[in-house]
């Protein structure tokens, strides 16, 4: 029963059989094709028997298997990679069919290779989720021609795998690497000039690049002959909270994710870097009701902890209450702290709804409100209008362009900090707005 679940016939096996009924049919007006159809059929029924031997030896002549992260990185290509081992004493040809998670919705997953006797084979590719949660893999199924390519045999390696994606750790390890390497310039991130008192000297050690050119101690380069800068440590333990919306103007979409994945994925980001700094990383989530949050610390286990939280988070379909939120930080957050509010605003009427609140937030803690320019709005401003249709689009996209220029303003005239800023350079702003205060001893 098994042979006939994994035997399965090859398009060359029906083109001979094609081509030998025409022979036949065509025989009924050329008689003497007649004896040469009996002897084809004989050599394609000898072959195709032969060519199922080759297939079915008696020890085990194929081995295929999966290998992927427990854990995927949420909006980043995450690698998979299928090893695969030919014990055949021929080369055989292969097409490998990977079950993949459904949630990719992706029926294309197949490989052609061919491999040689008694050797080994990786076949790499990539697969970028779009959401949160479990994802379960099925079997790798391997179907097997020797050279005769008659038959095909069918291999499945039943290799169910659950496994669980979660926020960008990914980015988080890129961001921290470029940061111990003092290469976040790379990434975009700016050099921020410290100003003020905030900075108190460490020690003097010898110059690496990307030291400002003045705190070099001159002094101490002349005695040691080696160029010597000053370092200077920054305050550190300040608390940093990042504020997360959970309500439906977080829902919109943009490359696959929703704006909500983009927050959380830079949440993840900025709470490394603010551990990286010495500081206290803290996260709280908000939507129609009171969230769950993780208060600020940098204890080891602090960043799992976030990250845990932050798999766990869904958009919800109702407005956000903003009441409720000045009420969980005022009970809940007692030292004052730079807070990173990640919310969307369309209208300067939404705005206006929740100001009350934000400023009085902003009254106890440093407050930075981060919301989201709408790129397609981006891209019909900067496109020609021609007909009747395109002027009218593009109209409309001034008017809320301008929508999102006036709540900056608004905000500002409060004294509250604002980021506008593309999706995709979420992070990048982010980092570069939370260095900037930590340079001008703005907690």
């Amino acid at each position: 029963m098994h042979f006939i679940r994994s035997l399965y016939l090859s398009r060359l096996f029906f083109t001979v059989l094609i081509g030998i009924i025409f022979l036949f049919l065509l025989s009924f007006m050329v008689p003497w094709l007649f004896g040469l159809i009996q002897v084809l059929f004989f050599v394609f029924v000898v072959g195709a028997v032969f060519d199922g031997l080759l297939l079915y030896p008696r020890a085990k002549a194929f081995f295929a298997r999966r290998d992927v992260a427990d854990r995927l990185s949420n909006g980043d290509a995450n690698p998979v990679s299928i090893f695969l081992e030919n014990h055949y004493k021929f080369p055989v040809s292969l097409e490998i069919i990977d079950e993949i998670p459904a949630q990719f919705q992706k029926r294309d997953v197949l490989f052609k290779t061919m491999l040689t006797p008694a050797t080994e084979q990786i076949i790499r590719y990539e697969l970028r989720p779009v959401q949160r949660g479990e994802y379960d893999f099925g079997a790798v199924n391997v179907y097997v021609q020797s050279p005769l390519r008659l038959l095909k045999r069918r291999y499945r390696f039943s290799q169910d795998q659950q496994v669980a994606v979660y926020p960008s750790f990914l980015q988080m390890k890129q961001y921290e690497f470029m940061a111990i390497s003092s290469r976040l310039t790379d990434l975009g991130i700016k050099k921020i000039r410290r100003v003020g008192m905030s900075q108190e000297f460490e020690q003097i050690r010898p110059y690496v690049s990307g030291d400002e050119v003045r705190s070099v101690n001159w002094r101490a380069t002349a005695r040691r002959n080696e160029l010597m800068v000053n370092a200077y440590q920054e305050e550190k333990s300040q608390a940093v909270y990042c504020l997360i919306d959970k309500g439906r103007v977080m829902r919109s979409p943009f490359d696959g994710l929703s704006l909500l994945d983009y927050a959380i994925n830079a949440t993840l980001v900025m709470s490394n870097i603010a551990l990286l700094k010495q500081d206290k990383a803290g996260v709280l989530t908000f939507s129609d009701q009171r969230g769950p949050w993780v208060a600020a610390d940098r204890k080891p286990g602090q960043l799992q902890r976030v990250m845990e939280l932050l798999y766990r988070q869904k958009t919800r379909f109702l407005e956000t209450d903003y009441e409720s939120l000045y009420v969980q930080v005022k009970n809940q957050i007692r030292q004052r702290s730079l807070l990173i509010l990640f919310t969307n605003f369309e209208t300067v009427n939404a705005l206006q709804r929740v100001l009350p609140y934000l400023r009085r937030l902003a009254k106890d803690h440093l407050l930075i409100v981060i919301f989201f320019e709408n790129t397609e709005l981006r891209a019909l401003l900067n496109a020609p209008a021609h007909t009747t249709e395109e002027i009218y689009l593009k109209t409309i996209a001034e008017k809320f362009f301008y929508e999102k220029q006036q709540i900056m303003r608004e905000l500002q005239q409060y004294g509250i900090q604002s980021i506008l800023t593309p999706p995709e350079k979420l992070t990048v702003n982010t980092i570069n707005k939370y260095l900037e205060v930590k340079a001008r001893g703005m907690i």
